[in-house]
């Protein structure tokens, strides 16, 4: 195996650029990316036609380059630290 492939497992968000685009047309194999499981809901199709429309949800195992496939997974946003304000008034002891 090469290096810098591997196999990871792909989720098909609601608003993602893939949905309603057929396997063949979603411009994965352009990236190197093999699809070998399309599981959608409690269906599991393996190795998929390129003719299969990809829906929102379903999940893609997929072999290919490791980069490729992390640059396909949407940033998180980054949580915001709160810092507590201090108070006007000294809080009484005792």
């Amino acid at each position: 195996m090469s290096t810098g492939y591997g196999v990871a497992e792909l989720v098909v968000h609601g608003d993602a650029d893939l949905v309603g685009k057929s396997i063949g047309d979603s411009g994965l194999r352009d990236r190197d990316i093999t699809v070998l499981t399309l599981h959608r809901g409690t269906t599991v199709i393996p190795n998929p036609f390129a003719h299969h429309v990809l829906q929102a949800e379903d999940r893609l195992l997929c072999f290919g380059k490791l980069e490729e496939m992390r640059s396909m997974i949407p940033a998180r946003p980054k949580r915001q630290r709160r810092v507590k304000k201090l108070p006007k008034q000294p809080i009484p002891l005792g």
